[in-house]
């Protein structure tokens, strides 16, 4: 049995591919592994918890835990989270939508998430981008109170500091342009679309890079996300990867590890497995969700083929078993995704995604407490002793 390590050096250990006393976990660590609303609300509930209930992000209603919870649930994480702008106020509409500060409109269905459903640039050529407001990434409330936030929790916790950055120039740019066009841009408008992304890029790098100068010795992981995959494979091929995307991410790496001896998170959905060699090759930690029911990511071949070069965070199913299997089912499933990913380290388990609105509080109480079950002790060819 290994002597028994703190939250931060059980993540630290499992990103650096070193067996930790047990499999850490990650529940609201992030802003993309957390709890969505409902299942949070439905979550207080049954713990009988009455606290006020605070969000990351108001789009996809990621909650902040309460602590109580949070130690409920085991996690071995605490989030910090870059603050609201104070030059910018989002723009209400009568039929529930609203105008971001990049003049993106948000719309949800009932009951569902916000998508771009006005982007601000879909006709727009090389002038108009140049005449484009951007917003200030240096403005002060992005940052305020951070600094004093990170060394509360660096200096008087033992968990691990997970930063989420705001997603990166893939979703900003698409975000402005539109899916569908921007898409098409990729064949059709190449010149535009590399000069969106950079605008896209440098307004991220400022932001970081301030950021980064307020909290970068006190945070032990750096996350950001930029999908590059659809469900059944990358957005490109690996050679347009490699030109579209690749150098702007390592622009995005490297400048967290100048500003700070934070790993790096990588949260890229999807059919990954393909591109993971040069997630690696860039300087990415730990990679996430993990997304299982995606073509090609058995995490058995995953664990084998790249596991000693990258720690793997999440892989819990989202898509069938959390929402809709039993408590032990959701077990077996635990079970299964430690024995592929955590002999040696370089696992942390948290599930596919936010857990969402469909998720009963049973099923993430089954998942905590079979993480606890199947995760400790000493491992040996993917298999618990």
């Amino acid at each position: 049995m290994a002597e028994t390590m703190t939250p931060r050096q059980r993540v630290l250990a499992a990103i650096e591919r070193r067996q930790p006393d047990r499999v850490p976990i990650d529940i609201g660590g992030s802003s993309f592994t957390t709890i969505i609303g409902q299942a949070y609300e439905r979550l207080k509930s049954y713990l009988g918890v009455d606290s006020e209930t605070r969000y990351m992000k108001r789009k996809s209603r990621s909650v902040l835990l309460d602590e109580g919870i949070a130690r409920r649930l085991h996690t071995d994480t605490r989030p910090l989270v870059v603050g609201n702008p104070d030059g910018w106020q989002d723009i209400y509409y009568p039929d529930g939508s609203f105008q971001d500060e990049f003049r993106v409109i948000w719309r949800s269905a009932p009951g569902g998430h916000y998508n771009p459903v006005g982007n601000p640039l879909s006709a727009a050529d090389l002038a108009d981008l140049n005449d484009f407001p951007w917003p200030d990434p240096l403005d002060p409330g992005r940052t305020r109170g951070l600094r004093s936030q990170a060394q509360r929790l660096h200096q008087e916790t033992d968990y691990a500091v997970v930063l989420s950055l705001p997603v990166g120039f893939v979703h900003l740019s698409q975000y402005l342009r539109g899916y569908e066009q921007w898409l098409m841009d990729i064949i059709l408008n190449p010149v535009f679309l590399e000069a969106l992304m950079d605008r896209a890029l440098e307004w991220w790098l400022q932001l970081t890079d301030k950021v980064l100068d307020e909290v970068g010795p006190y945070v032990d992981v750096v996350a950001f996300g930029d999908d590059v995959a659809f469900h059944d494979r990358p957005i490109v091929d690996v050679g347009r990867y490699r030109k579209l995307f690749k150098p702007r991410h390592e622009q995005m790496v490297d400048l967290i590890k100048r500003k700070s001896p934070a790993k790096v998170l990588y949260h890229c959905c999807g059919a990954v497995r393909t591109l993971i060699d040069e997630f690696i090759d860039i300087g990415v930690d730990a990679l996430n969700p993990v997304q299982v029911s995606s073509a090609g990511m058995d995490t058995a071949e995953l664990k084998a083929a790249f596991g000693d070069r990258i720690c793997f965070w999440g892989a819990i199913d989202t898509s069938r078993v959390l929402p809709m299997g039993t408590p032990d089912e959701v077990r077996a499933e635990v079970q299964r995704r430690i024995q592929d990913l955590a002999a040696g380290g370089g696992y942390v388990l948290a599930s596919v995604h936010n857990i969402q609105e469909d998720v009963p509080p049973e099923n993430i109480l089954a998942m905590v407490d079979a993480a606890l079950e199947f995760g400790g002790g000493t491992m040996s060819g993917g298999t618990l002793r």
